[in-house]
């Protein structure tokens, strides 16, 4: 101990486990579980410098910390403690349990500040250590100001969250800032991870190539074949229990905490895929597949109401890559099409989907979409909170009229069609003539979203307004921070898995599947051989134009305006009488001069 003014620490003070335990009873908090000593016997283990500490949520990683700064303190008070969080705030509240700890457990009293000494809410010293501008404990955001303070400990404590790291961009700027909070650290000094991945790119994927050492705690005991893909991170005692007794497997590790009925709560709160991460800590990128949907296969441009690119290449180049943020895998972005055609074609088909809202936090989603020629336009997408409000069906019938659906395709598994009856009438207070279809689904859903979105995904028949990529952002502000993303469609669309209740809301990527769907006959026209056959066509009107020497008139005129969007007045002649390459001059038939062409 660096001042001998400190009393002497009773034996069993010296095992940080079983000060763990007096913690714990001085705050009136059940003894602690197996799962909580252990990571107690990781944290205090000096001969690992670089700990990255990956356990489930609500397990007390942070609480255990707070101890282990603590105890560390009254062994050396001379030691520097810098605590960095995802915000401010959270880093502040760290400290102030810190704070709490020391003023109210008999071990800890004797380090309470003194007057002359830091007591804030984000830094304090503890008594009798000698003069230093760093502070005992220090709190700090991660994208806070560090700069000016040296540690001995750095520990991160949930840095990680859904708000800096959904987007590719969001983790390479996180990344940066933990490399640049690491510059700090003193000589011989130790980095602490904290933390519960966001993504299954989550940047603790990075740290073993930094050269930490993993210890992962799951909520359940991993099956026999699950292991491997934890490699040596899986912490040894649930290793070890599993490798002992294979049928074990799926029983949760901390029963006390969570037991069966708390675990199958938390999964159907988050989903499947949410609970592979946040319980189970599951990011192997190896299952990569596991995710079928890709942004990279949209194409996204910018659509117009009224008329569609005859011909969107699909491209996947750096040029292409659209500086928006996105919630895909890593290494997934969104591609700016590219115009093969520069002809402008009037959409055949519109539609409005709508999912309506059918339990809890669900919402009531639609999607519009046009469809031409096999080509599949997304023009709009969104959701509102609730389903049978007259405000909510007011909504969706002026959408019905902004973008002029010749159909509404409604899904009928709630209400037996209720929702449909009490739409009709707004739609005909708004004058609008669209029919309505009901559909119900029976098949499981997610295997339905998949097995009708992959397809056209692969072949790159879906291309969405790019418009929509930012809409879907801002309608999500409504809910919570750490749950928005979850209503996102992109979220959605790239993290869904063939595997029931796999997304905690998967509302507006059902309701575009149902959308998708209704065109599938559709799928089978070739777009090469639709443009062949319209200039086919194109050229025979041509030549009747020339011939008859007149503008096309009735009939002849909507199909010449259905291949081109608009009817001529002016032609170019080609005399078939003459040999010549080269168009001869252009007449306005309406006032072309008397006699002969």
């Amino acid at each position: 101990m660096a001042d001998k003014n400190y009393p002497a620490l009773p034996e069993w003070a010296y095992d940080f486990r079983k000060v763990v335990v007096h913690i714990w009873q001085g705050l009136s908090l059940p003894l602690p579980t197996p799962v909580q000593l252990d990571i107690a016997k990781f944290l205090a283990d000096n001969s690992i410098d670089r700990k990255l500490i990956e356990a489930f949520r609500g397990v007390g990683k942070s609480y255990l910390t707070v101890a282990f700064v603590l105890w560390k303190l009254r062994l050396n008070p001379e030691l520097k403690f810098l605590v960095v969080s995802a915000s401010m705030k959270f880093a502040r509240e760290f400290v102030t349990f810190c704070k709490q700890l020391l003023y109210n457990d008999d071990l800890f009293k004797c380090m309470i500040p003194e007057p002359h000494q830091r007591s804030a809410s984000d830094a304090f010293d503890v008594a009798l250590i000698k003069p230093d501008k760093s502070p005992s404990v220090k709190a700090v955001g991660i994208t806070g100001q560090m700069t000016g303070s040296r540690a001995d400990y750095i520990i991160f404590d949930d840095v990680e969250t859904p708000n800096n790291s959904l987007t590719n961009e969001q983790r390479m700027k996180l990344s940066e800032s933990i490399k640049e909070a690491a510059a700090i650290l003193k000589i011989g000094g130790t980095i602490i991870y904290l933390g519960t991945p966001q993504t299954e790119s989550s940047i603790y994927n990075l740290l073993g190539d930094r050269g930490f050492i993993t210890r992962i705690w799951t909520a359940r005991y991993p099956s026999i074949e699950k292991l491997s893909s934890y490699g040596e991170k899986i912490a040894p005692a649930i290793k070890q229990a599993v490798e002992d007794n294979p049928d074990i497997a799926g029983q949760p590790t901390d029963p006390k905490r969570f037991n069966e009925d708390e675990l199958l709560s938390r999964e159907l709160e988050y989903g499947k895929s949410g609970f592979a991460l946040q319980f189970m800590l599951d990011t192997a990128l190896s299952d990569y597949e596991r995710y079928p949907l890709k942004l990279q296969d949209l194409i996204i441009f910018d659509l117009d109401k009224e008329l569609s690119p005859e011909k969107v290449l699909h491209t996947r180049t750096r040029e292409n890559r659209l500086q928006v943020a996105s919630c895909g895998l890593q290494g997934d972005y969104f591609y700016q099409g590219i115009l093969a055609e520069n002809n402008y074609l009037p959409y055949k088909q519109r539609i409005l989907v709508i999912d309506p809202s059918g339990r809890g936090q669900d919402e009531t989603s639609y999607c519009v979409l046009y469809e031409r020629d096999g080509y599949l336009f997304l023009m709009a997408v969104g959701g509102f909170q609730g389903g049978y409000e007259e405000t909510t069906l007011e909504k969706l019938s002026s959408i019905a009229a902004a973008y002029k659906a010749q159909k509404v395709i409604i899904e009928s598994n709630y209400g037996d069609g209720m929702f449909s009856s009490l739409l009709l009438p707004f739609l005909k207070k708004n004058e609008i003539l669209a029919e309505i279809v009901e559909v119900r689904n029976t098949t499981m859903k997610e295997r339905r979203i998949i097995d009708t979105l992959e397809p056209v995904l692969n072949t790159h028949r879906l291309i969405v307004n790019r418009a929509v990529i930012e809409a879907d952002n801002i309608s999500t502000l409504i809910y919570p921070e750490n749950i928005r993303h979850r209503y996102m469609l992109f979220y959605q669309l790239t993290h869904i898995i063939a595997e029931k209740n796999a997304l905690a809301h998967d509302d507006r990527l059902d309701c575009l599947a149902m959308g998708v769907a209704h065109f599938v006959d559709n799928m089978k026209s070739d777009i090469d051989v639709k443009i062949q056959e319209r200039l086919d066509r194109a050229l025979k009107l041509e030549m009747e134009v020339v011939y008859n020497e007149k503008a096309p008139t009735g009939k002849k005129a909507a199909e010449y305006r259905k291949l081109f969007g608009y009817v001529p007045g002016t032609i170019t002649v080609y005399p078939a009488w003459k040999d010549k390459v080269k168009p001869q001059k252009k007449y306005d038939i309406r006032n072309r001069p008397k006699g002969r062409i």
